[in-house]
Order: C-alpha cells, then sequence, then structure tokens
C-alpha cells in the first residue's frame, strides 16, 4: 500500500507545471570559473539584475537552474565575451561555451572596452537561442552584402528583396517571441537604410508587448529612435514650449507632443518620455529637479503597467545615486594587510572623506595616487584618505603605496563589488563625503585635477559658517 501511493504520488510530482529552465554542460577550459547570468532591470536604465550563476567544477561540468515565468533574456560577460541567451520556462539547455579568451592586459584597464557580443549555442541546435542566432547571421550576411545598395543607394527595391528571403528562411517560424524578434531587427535595418523618423517605427514598437520590452531586439530600435530626444526637442523652433513644460511638470504637454510628433500611445508612449527624461537629466538642458519631479509623477509611478512604474522607479534610483546631500553606500573591506574597515566608521569628529578608487596598474593612477601626499600634508586636520583600490598583484601593490609612501587608508576591492556599486567606469574616480557619509560635490575632482583647490575654497566657506554658528 505504502509502495503504491509513493508511486502515485510520483507520478503527479513528476507531472506539475515546472517553470524552471534547467541549463547545463561541459568544458573543460571553464574548469573552476563561475559565469554569473543577469537580465535587465528596465529598457530605461539597463541595470543588471541577476538571474543565475553557473559554476563550473574541476571537471568542466556545470548545471543550474532559473525560475521564469516567460521567455526572458539574459547575458553573461566573461573573458572578452558577452554571451546572450533566452531563458524559455520549463526547458533544458545544454550550453556550448566558446574557447575560452582572457581579456588582454590593455582590455582590463580600457574603461571603454566593448565584449564581442555573442548567442549561445545549445546541444539540441533547434530551440529558441538557436533560431535568433541563425537568424541574426543571415541578417547580418544580407545587410554587409547589399551594404552600398541599402546604405548609400538607399535601395527599397533590394531591401524588400532582403526582407523576402528572410522571410522564406524563417517564415515557418511560429514562436511569438522570435516573430517579435525577427519583425524588430529587420526594422531597424530600415531604419538605418533609409533614415527614418520615430513615427515611422510607432506600430512596430506599439505591438510589442511588456514583456517583450526588455528584448535586444526592442531596446536597440527603442535606442536609436528615442536617445537624447528631449535635448533635440528643446533646440527646436518650439523648444521653448518644451523647456517650460519640463520646468512646469507638465507631464500632460510632454506626452501629447510624443503622440502627435512620434505617432505612439499607450504605456509604450510613457516609456518613450521616460526614455527621454532620463537622457534629458544627463544632458545638461534641463533642471535636474525638474527631471526628478516629472519622473516621479503619479502617472508614472502609479502606471497601470507594471514595467513603466519599474521604470520610473528605477530612474530615479538612478539619477538619485550619489548626488549632494545623498547618503553614499558604506563601503566595507580589508586593507592591505588584511584589516577590516567600514567607510562610516574611518575618522573622527567633522572629518571629510576623500575617497579615491585607484588601480595601481595604471601610470596615470600612481601618479594621482603619489599627489595625495602634498594633499594630506596640507589638509589632514580636516580630511582623511580612503582608497578603494582595483584588485592586482597584491604583492606589487603594497611595494608601491611603501615605496611611495602614499598616505591613507587602503582598502583592496578583490570582488569589484564597491566599484560596481559607485558605478566606477574609469581610474581614478574620487568622491567627497562629510562626516554622515554624505556625498559634498557633484563631481568631485582627482588629485592631480584640482582637488587641492576645489576642497580648499569649499574648506574656507565650510569653517566660516563653522565659526559663525557658534
Amino acid at each position: 500500500m505504502n509502495g503504491w501511493l509513493l508511486s502515485v504520488l510520483l507520478i503527479i510530482w513528476t507531472n506539475l507545471p515546472v517553470s524552471a529552465t534547467s541549463i547545463s554542460g561541459w568544458n573543460e577550459e571553464y574548469a573552476g570559473k563561475k559565469l554569473d547570468f543577469f537580465r535587465l532591470s528596465d529598457p530605461v536604465t539597463r541595470e543588471k539584475v541577476h538571474v543565475f550563476t553557473l559554476e563550473v567544477n574541476s571537471n568542466g561540468v556545470f548545471s543550474a537552474e532559473a525560475e521564469v515565468e516567460q521567455p526572458t533574456f539574459v547575458f553573461s560577460d566573461f573573458g572578452i565575451y558577452r554571451g546572450m541567451l533566452f531563458l524559455e520556462p520549463g526547458e533544458k539547455i545544454t550550453l556550448l561555451l566558446p574557447p575560452f579568451r582572457d581579456k588582454s592586459f590593455a582590455d582590463q584597464k580600457n574603461p571603454y572596452f566593448q565584449p564581442v557580443e555573442f548567442w549561445f549555442a545549445t546541444g539540441g541546435g533547434n530551440q529558441l537561442n538557436d533560431r535568433i542566432s541563425a537568424f541574426d547571421n543571415q541578417l547580418y550576411q544580407l545587410r554587409d552584402k547589399y551594404f552600398n545598395q541599402l546604405y548609400l543607394r538607399e535601395s527599397r527595391q533590394v531591401f524588400d528583396s532582403l526582407s523576402a528571403v528572410l522571410e522564406q528562411q524563417f517564415g515557418s517560424i511560429s514562436s511569438k517571441t522570435f516573430l517579435f524578434h525577427k519583425k524588430l531587427k529587420i526594422k531597424a535595418v530600415e531604419a538605418d537604410a533609409f533614415k527614418l523618423e520615430p513615427a515611422s517605427v510607432s506600430d512596430e514598437l506599439s505591438e510589442a508587448p511588456s514583456a517583450f520590452w526588455n528584448h535586444p531586439a526592442f531596446t536597440g530600435l527603442f535606442d536609436k529612435m528615442y536617445g537624447n530626444k528631449l535635448s533635440f526637442a528643446a533646440k527646436s523652433i518650439k523648444g521653448e514650449r518644451i523647456r517650460e513644460a519640463v520646468s512646469q511638470t507638465d507631464t500632460g504637454f510632454l506626452l501629447e507632443f510624443i503622440k502627435d510628433n512620434y505617432k505612439i500611445t499607450g504605456p509604450v508612449a510613457r516609456l518613450v518620455l521616460l526614455k527621454m527624461l532620463h537622457d534629458g537629466f544627463y544632458s545638461g538642458d534641463f533642471s535636474e529637479n525638474a527631471i526628478l519631479n516629472l519622473v516621479g509623477a503619479d502617472i508614472f509611478v502609479k502606471d497601470q503597467e507594471k514595467t513603466v512604474r519599474e521604470t520610473a522607479k528605477n530612474i530615479l534610483i538612478k539619477l538619485r545615486h550619489l548626488r549632494p546631500g545623498s547618503l553614499a553606500p558604506v563601503v566595507c573591506l580589508k586593507n592591505t594587510s588584511g584589516q577590516r574597515f567600514c567607510t562610516n566608521e574611518i575618522s573622527g569628529d567633522d572629518k571629510f572623506k576623500y575617497l579615491v578608487f585607484a588601480d595601481t596598474e595604471m601610470i596615470v593612477c600612481r601618479e594621482h595616487l603619489k599627489y595625495l601626499a602634498k594633499i594630506e600634508d596640507r589638509f589632514q586636520k580636516y580630511l582623511e584618505i580612503i582608497i578603494v583600490l582595483r584588485k592586482t598583484d597584491l604583492i606589487e601593490m603594497k611595494m608601491f603605496l611603501d615605496k611611495q609612501k602614499i598616505p591613507g587608508i587602503h582598502l583592496v576591492d578583490e570582488e569589484g563589488r564597491f566599484t560596481e556599486e559607485y558605478r566606477v567606469k574609469s581610474f581614478p574616480t574620487c568622491l567627497l563625503l562629510n562626516d554622515k557619509h554624505e556625498v559634498v560635490f557633484q563631481q568631485t575632482k582627482s588629485p592631480l585635477d584640482g582637488f587641492e583647490q576645489q576642497f580648499g575654497r569649499f574648506l574656507q566657506r565650510e569653517l566660516f559658517e563653522r565659526q559663525r554658528k557658534q
């Protein structure tokens, strides 16, 4: 009886709906490595959200599971690559990894390094990822083959022929994800070839469901059509009205402007406006507070479409990150001698913290770090220097720091966690924090680029204010 019941339960359990995608494979070149896979937070900020990790054992074997409710685009950066993958609920994927190629020294130090993008192949060879990979490869081959006719002569006949060939080869694939990918990728080629205006792609973008908004075909065309459009509109003939609407937080006018000029409506129209506001914040053409007020308006943060709400929330977090007066993330790391320090516990009362993210393998960083001795001599009564070092050879790092007598507390960001959290793109990157761990300057200068003068002027005003309040 117990055996029969166990068998029944086993049959029921094995037939329950499963949404997890299983990923497995084998490649000895990757033995001992970890591959982190991320999805995009939203189509505007594009922050990385961790989905799963592949841990490859000493024999090169790996396996993992990822819970997904719908086809989800994920990617992983490793070596010189960015591997792209679609996860489908309940699918089993045998992942084929390319020959491993690590970054060169120059690649590691280049803040503008772009990984080589590719679609992962799978052992089955006919899964969604394989079909998208085959389609993209064929599209790019045809585009390159007819480059002159498309982009120089703007031949509509050649474009129609290219579209017909792709339809003939891939027209039988009925996957909704694949169909949207195909439509938007072809539209992107058309937009480039014939210099289409945003209104010419409104139908294709409007038809894409929100579940597709984080997929690369959508984000690529979306960026192409609406990147930096708010600044462009503000410099047009009717630009004064645009600037007025921004300053007055007039979302109604701005949405009508989008509908009239770009012929796009519905949730995508609000997503377009969020994209324009996001880019406008960094343009320097508008009041930052006005942009923040617009993004935080009820029309976005209380939108019926979940992705619009999440996008607005993510934009606000990003735009407020490390603004003057905001709390900076606390950095807790070990120094070069293995002792643990946290930046909110370092220094006495009323001391400012000069946070310097640096890489001692870079000549320019070494020169900046050497100049810190002069800064400490002048401001040691009011300033604590904290250097967050990118992980390099620890012995060589210590030799340089000791030989040059680099002042301050030297913390090592071994996993790059805080370098990423502070969104450091190049070295050195610097911040000035007050005794409450709040950001002082919008842009803190690096040692050789004028921090001494910047802090000197600020400190003079600060000491005057302190004296006046006593």
